[in-house]
């Protein structure tokens, strides 16, 4: 009898996943509690992503720094990122920075999260509109195709 083996460069059909069209993080990692807690949560999370990445809490601090033109520090990135510390909150401004330094999209789906909406990135976007247009004429072939079989039945 011979022996079965996987081949290691064989993909598993059944291991196919989605790509993620939606951008932020999950509940799980948002969590539940007051909008500052939440806030820290997922800015504690990018921080973690980006040390797992190789980028340092000093690196992204002064990253913050070049792109704000204003000090920011390591203890400031701490106090954000922790739910203890209620008097300090992240500027908005300085929130975009930690996207564009940490390259943590994810953060970017939070806030319009809070109001049921959902960030996508811009290459879908063109295929919702064309789903959205196909859905539409459907409608209106359908709509006329009842307006044509009115006419009929009155002839």
């Amino acid at each position: 009898m011979m022996s079965r083996y996987r081949d290691p460069l064989t993909k598993d059909l059944f291991d196919w996943q989605p790509p993620q069209v939606a951008v932020g993080y999950s509940a799980d990692v948002i969590g539940r509690g007051t909008l500052d807690g939440k806030i820290a949560r997922i800015i504690a999370q990018a921080l973690r992503d980006a040390r797992d990445e190789g980028l340092t809490r000093a690196e992204v601090a002064r990253g913050l720094r070049e792109y704000l033109g204003r000090p920011v520090t390591e203890a400031t990135l701490n106090k954000w990122s922790s739910q203890g510390s209620e008097d300090h909150r992240i500027p908005l401004d300085a929130f975009i920075g930690l996207v564009k330094v940490t390259g943590a999209q994810e953060l970017l789906g939070f806030v319009p999260g809070e109001f049921g909406l959902t960030v996508i990135e811009a290459e879908y976007a063109q295929m919702i509109e064309e789903r959205l247009l196909d859905d539409h004429i459907e409608e209106m072939q359908a709509r006329r195709q009842v307006l044509a079989a009115k006419r009929k039945t009155r002839r």
